[in-house]
């Protein structure tokens, strides 16, 4: 029975050991206030009426 156990705890470490592994996870460490994503094509245009037509279509209520 003590063998077992013991297996199984041996077992129950080594499978959280695998779980732990040495590769680089590509952690992308942000600064507070700046986008890191891709540009907004919208935001890009002069005429910024498009983007206020639309709102309006959707935020009638407010």
């Amino acid at each position: 029975m003590k063998r077992i156990l013991f297996m199984l705890t041996a077992f129950a470490f080594l499978a959280g050991l695998v779980g732990c592994s040495s590769e680089s996870r590509n952690v992308t460490m942000h600064k507070p206030g700046v986008y890191k994503g891709t540009k907004d094509p919208l935001l890009a245009l002069k005429n910024q009426q498009e983007l206020i037509d639309r709102a309006k279509l959707v935020q009638t209520d407010r």
